[in-house]
């Protein structure tokens, strides 16, 4: 959905409401952002970004998640005190843009640091402010642009390992490559997959292993959105999955509604296998970890009809 789940700072809801709001700004008036001793501490908003900050900042950098929990609805957040005042403290913060966390810049602008940075990922990668699908972790092209940048700005604000941000970023970099290789293979020998979705959460994977997403995008926007899709296009979803036209439904596992169980009972029903997929970095997972299963889940339900609605421990996990 388009509003991502509770996080490590602890809350619930979709957005600043009312008195919450008021009161975060009298808290912070008071706050004014006051450095805080030690190594720089650096936000990213959601958890898949602050894992990002973390391979780049090794033990120079402090860094939080607001976002963090796959286990809850990821439509449900409100910010609380206890985010209003990490945030406060923050010398970098690494926001999705695109609508999704548009939240955090109220906090920002309630408690003013000066010289914070703020990385805004649709500006930096230069997309359009109407792109409709904010999912953008989901593009290989998204986090090494962010590691980039994060290398950039902790040198600013740490300039004597300057050196060691930039080689974590490479070597971040680098990391990508099983998951990289593996998306050719997979367009090799399975592009043009004709796959079903809830929502396009994971959208910029499926795209870039060449898989064919043909349900209706404005249901995909629809369900996104918490609105009601129109007839037309649930039907034609419907006889997608009971004619058996897709090879495997790919839906939120973090939120489901009647209809989003609707599908799945349908592909069930119709020996389609489902794929569940995360807006919030799984737990035990890096980044790299977290595409390359999402990836090796796609391959399973197309050359095996494996199911996976949730991703199990990583390879080495306890």
């Amino acid at each position: 959905m388009y509003h991502s789940g509770m996080g490590t700072l602890g809350a619930s809801g979709s957005k600043l409401r009312g008195g919450l709001a008021a009161a975060l700004v009298l808290l912070l008036a008071g706050c004014g952002g006051a450095p805080h001793r030690g190594p720089p501490l650096a936000i990213g908003v959601e958890s898949q970004y602050a894992d990002v900050l973390r391979q780049i900042g090794g033990p120079y950098i402090r860094v939080r998640a607001v976002l963090s929990n796959p286990n809850t609805d990821p439509h449900a957040f409100e910010a609380s005190p206890a985010v209003a005042r990490e945030v406060s403290g923050a010398a970098l913060v690494v926001m999705n843009g695109l609508g999704y966390d548009a939240w955090i810049r109220r906090i920002m602008a309630a408690a003013p640091v000066a010289h914070r940075q703020v990385i805004d990922v649709r500006r930096l990668l230069d997309l359009p402010a109407d792109t409709v699908n904010p999912h953008l972790w989901y593009d290989p092209r998204t986090m090494p642009a962010v590691a980039v940048a994060a290398a950039h700005a902790f040198s600013a604000l740490d300039p004597a390992h300057a050196v060691y941000f930039e080689t974590q970023a490479q070597r971040f970099d680098a990391s990508l490559h099983a998951w990289r290789a593996a998306l050719r293979a997979f367009r090799a020998h399975h592009g043009g997959t004709p796959v079903a979705v809830s929502e396009p959460v994971a959208n910029a994977l499926l795209e870039a292993a060449g898989c064919r997403i043909v349900t209706p995008l404005a249901l995909q926007l629809a369900v996104m959105n918490g609105t009601d899709p129109s007839p037309q296009d649930v039907a034609v979803q419907r006889a997608l999955l009971r004619q058996h036209q897709v090879q495997v439904l790919v839906y939120n596992q973090q939120v489901t509604d009647p209809l989003t169980a609707s599908f799945l009972q349908l592909a069930h029903a119709a020996h389609i296998p489902v794929v569940g997929v995360y807006e919030t970095l799984p737990q035990g997972y890096h980044y790299q970890g977290w595409m390359l299963a999402e990836l090796q889940a796609l391959r399973a339900a197309v050359t095996q009809g494996v199911s996976t609605r949730r991703l199990g421990p990583p390879a080495g996990a306890p």
